[in-house]
């Protein structure tokens, strides 16, 4: 997406490595322009009904100037620094917290179900409980049906992330042991021809694991 005029640059809503957005604002410092970070939180239906959320970096000027096109995409922008980079990080961030909370669903409804629980009552008491939030009720779902074609969000695009999670983590020196799992989860995924599933498919290998059968 571009800014036109004398304030021209880009506004970047890809998810892309931290260093990949700190080269990218840099290059385009170097030619004059101003580059706006601006990832989004939402699946394809969300950014259908224009309702994603969107976290942004950059110049604060650019930022106001990129205002109302991100207004017309998403129902709330979060400004999180004057440094592009930092809005790429949250994303990457918020994508590993998803994976989390799928690899921990996964884990969860075998347990259960292995115990003789119907999965779709013991999502209906989670939902109803401490765990009334849109990625439990979408992915519980999704993995209690096994319905993960078409993909929302392919798997190889959430291997990737986990990827540039733990490139930024190594690059911050923090340890993330649970996203060294994701991405054991992802290739095993991917290695069992997986590339065509919604990434939410990971959250069937607990079941394999103990076991069960798995669609």
């Amino acid at each position: 997406m571009n800014l036109s005029g004398p304030l021209s640059g880009v506004i970047s809503s890809s998810t892309i490595s931290v260093a990949l957005s700190q080269r990218l604002s840099q290059e385009h410092a170097k030619a004059g322009q101003r580059f706006v970070a601006a990832p989004v939180f939402g699946r394809p239906d969300v950014a259908a009904a224009g309702r994603l959320f969107i976290v942004a970096g950059g110049d604060s000027v650019a930022v106001e100037v990129a205002a109302p096109l991100l207004q017309a995409m998403g129902q709330k922008t979060f400004v999180v620094s004057d440094a592009p980079k930092a809005a790429n990080l949250v994303k990457l961030s918020g994508n590993f917290l998803s994976a989390a909370v799928i690899e921990t669903l996964g884990e969860a409804l075998t347990l259960i179900a292995k115990g003789g629980v119907d999965q779709q009552h013991y999502l209906d008491i989670l939902t109803s409980t401490l765990f009334d939030a849109p990625p439990y009720r979408i992915y519980g779902r999704l993995i209690a049906s096994g319905d993960f074609e078409p993909a929302g969000f392919a798997a190889p695009l959430g291997q990737k992330d986990i990827r540039l999670v733990l490139a930024a983590a190594e690059d911050l020196r923090v340890p993330m042991p649970l996203a060294s799992l994701l991405r054991d989860r992802f290739l095993t995924l991917l290695a069992n021809g997986g590339e065509r599933l919604d990434w939410s498919a990971i959250g069937k290998l607990p079941a394999v694991d103990a076991g069960m059968p798995a669609t």
